[in-house]
């Protein structure tokens, strides 16, 4: 069974609230979770966060594997180091015609 740690919605519509999880990757994004590990609050300024570093760090260190958005919160809350974006180098940006080198102008 693959574990993941994910958000589940919470709260009315306009007004989000979500529970910081330890679920089964087959189950829905709102449906059986194995444990909640913490809250994320995005409507108030700053955003509060409240995990569970306990919980947390136990469910990683079994293999637990946050989602993109749950590892930003983990971030948020210090449980995991903050990532650096590093751009590919093969990358091209819209509207830049890819570079060339010598050998190919000839």
């Amino acid at each position: 069974m693959a574990v993941k740690i994910r958000l589940t919605r919470l709260g009315d519509k306009g007004n989000p609230f979500y529970r910081v999880v330890a679920a089964d990757s087959r189950s829905p994004r709102d449906g059986k979770f194995l444990e909640v590990i913490g809250t994320y609050n995005p409507l108030v300024e700053p955003a509060e966060v409240k995990v569970n570093k306990d919980l947390a760090q136990s469910w990683l260190n079994n293999g637990a594997t946050p989602t993109p958005t749950a590892k930003k919160v983990l971030e948020m809350a210090g449980i995991l180091k903050p990532t650096k974006y590093t751009p590919s180098a093969n990358r091209v940006k819209k509207n830049q015609k890819p570079k060339t080198t010598e050998e190919e102008k000839k």
